[in-house]
């Protein structure tokens, strides 16, 4: 139980990666502040949790809206006391060649994707300036790093978080705060299920480890980011896409 004691907040944590993150955590002993804006589905991860012996709560919050984070988190803190650990998961995409890209769905990306996760800093940084200790991982992309066609809102938001989270993490250094990204490749959730067969066939030939990941893959790099035994490490992204993307 490495991280008991601890209060991890989790976003985006209804479902895909946020949802076996929030998990992860849990069993290792964290309490856990689950933010999303599906009430039912958070609160049957609530009830997971709870039933593995494991302690969590929910927090409606759609993470675009400044007034519902500062609500949200204020309440974790209250309910909770503190916060130890971020992880600034929620993401969307809503793909288009930026020739025909509407702005609405560029701001929307970028919003739910990058300007969250500063919201989400912002909120959660004097809890662990006081306490001079936290945890703070983004998750980004592969894409946000190679780029990927008929993604460039997803591509720049995500690239943006890599970009944050090294800032981050020389400013709060000093704090014994760390500031981390995971970077996921291609990994089966809700947001992959949409694409094709074909499409998904064709990525896995790119893939060394010839699978597709899952979102425990991800959220075993999270556990180990959020624990101890990466206190020395601070302004790195960890690659976990199956030898996708190298070096």
């Amino acid at each position: 139980m490495k991280l008991e004691g601890r209060v991890a907040l989790v976003t985006g944590a209804s479902q895909g990666i946020g949802h076996a993150c929030a998990l992860a955590l849990a069993r290792e002993g964290a309490s856990v502040a689950l933010a999303a804006r599906n009430r039912q589905k958070l609160d049957e991860l609530v009830a997971q949790i709870a039933a593995a012996g494991g302690k969590a709560e929910a927090f409606v919050m759609d993470v675009t809206e400044e007034e519902q984070v500062k609500s949200g988190i204020k309440s974790a803190i209250a309910q909770f006391g503190k916060i130890d650990i971020l992880v600034n998961n929620a993401g969307i995409t809503r793909d288009q060649l930026l020739m025909r890209m509407k702005r609405a769905d560029w701001d929307f990306v970028l919003n739910t994707n990058l300007t969250s996760a500063y919201l989400c800093i912002q909120q959660v940084i004097g809890s662990m300036l006081k306490q001079r200790w936290g945890r703070i991982i983004n998750i980004t992309s592969v894409f946000g790093q190679m780029g990927q066609a008929g993604q460039a809102n997803y591509a720049a938001s995500k690239a943006g978080l890599i970009g944050l989270t090294m800032a981050m993490a020389r400013e709060v250094a000093s704090r014994n705060i760390t500031c981390n990204a995971v970077a996921p490749g291609f990994i089966e959730t809700n947001m992959t299920a949409a694409l094709s067969d074909e499409f998904k066939e064709s990525a896995v030939e790119n893939i060394p480890l010839g699978r597709v990941g899952s979102p425990e893959d991800v959220a075993s790099a999270v556990r180990f980011l959020a624990s101890d035994d990466a206190a020395y490490i601070t302004g790195h992204v960890l690659n976990v896409n199956g030898g996708l993307l190298m070096g």
